[in-house]
């Protein structure tokens, strides 16, 4: 009879009883477990002037807090809001820098003029960055817009979607706090909701507007699958930002119905100073 060796059993027989045990555990708790691994990302608008003037060093100092996801901002198309200094960086580089950092990015926010009027350059921009997700930002339109206004806007980012999902990426829709406000009897974010096509147009939420009432876990058990990513920041009562965890918003509830809404990543978008423990927070829960 062939001899084994001790140690040889021993990992051998320890490997068939793990195996073993990861056959009976429930399938909800491995669930569980493989959503609390999710990578946690961070917007970079509410850092934008530290990123400009030292984008690799800002990008692995927020990486050593534990985020492993980036969304950018175009650099032409938010120029003059912050991003300037980032505008003759070659596209080539910033992956790397990025990549170097120890970070991925899947997603960038752009201004609906350049999904309208120079959609192909932002689609060569996102393709040779690497991002699987493009981002209108809004629409500004003004306040005089009414609800047509805004279904013809709709209709013009479903169209743009349409040739960004032939070139391999999911468009996406952000919203602010001014398109949770009614308009002619109805709320600008539903009759958004019912305007874009459900394929081509994904969401992404801002958990902020729990200021004005609205929780993000209400929309994402509502209309399933119609979310790609979420921004996170969290509030007190008297409407004063505090880091992920330590407001008012139910946590525990948020990502569990984000699954069902199908929310892809989680972006937190805040001040740099509850960045450490909202991803501290996050992974913890």
């Amino acid at each position: 009879m062939k001899q084994i060796h001790r140690r040889k059993f021993i990992s051998q027989t320890a490997l068939g009883f793990g195996v073993l045990a990861l056959s009976t555990i429930p399938n909800g708790l491995l669930a569980a477990s493989r959503a609390a691994d999710i990578p946690i990302g961070f917007q970079t608008f509410p850092i934008r002037d530290i990123l400009a003037k030292d984008f690799a060093g800002t990008l692995k100092m927020i990486a050593g807090q534990g985020y492993k996801l980036v969304e950018m901002c175009s650099p032409k198309g938010y120029e003059n809001i912050g991003f300037g200094p980032l505008v003759n960086m070659k596209i080539s580089d910033m992956r790397s820098i990025i990549t170097e950092a120890g970070l991925s990015c899947p997603s960038c926010h752009f201004g609906s003029g350049e999904l309208f009027d120079k959609l192909d350059a932002s689609i060569e921009f996102s393709q040779q960055l690497g991002l699987k997700q493009m981002i209108c930002s809004t629409f500004w339109l003004p306040k005089t817009a009414t609800i047509k206004d805004y279904q013809d806007a709709a209709d013009k980012l479903n169209k743009a979607a349409e040739k960004i999902k032939k070139a391999g990426m999911q468009t996406g829709f952000h919203n602010h706090s001014f398109e949770f406000v009614q308009l002619e009897g109805q709320l600008i974010y539903d009759a958004l909701l019912n305007r874009f096509d459900p394929d081509l147009v994904k969401m992404q939420f801002q958990t902020e507007v729990i200021n004005l009432g609205y929780q993000a876990s209400t929309y994402f058990n509502k209309y399933p699958g119609r979310f790609i990513s979420a921004h996170l920041s969290d509030w007190t009562t008297d409407k004063k930002q505090v880091p992920v965890g330590q407001g008012v918003i139910n946590w525990k509830e948020f990502f569990a119905a984000a699954k069902k809404g199908g929310v892809k990543n989680f972006f937190v978008e805040m001040d740099l100073d509850k960045f450490k423990e909202s991803a501290a927070y996050i992974h913890k829960l």
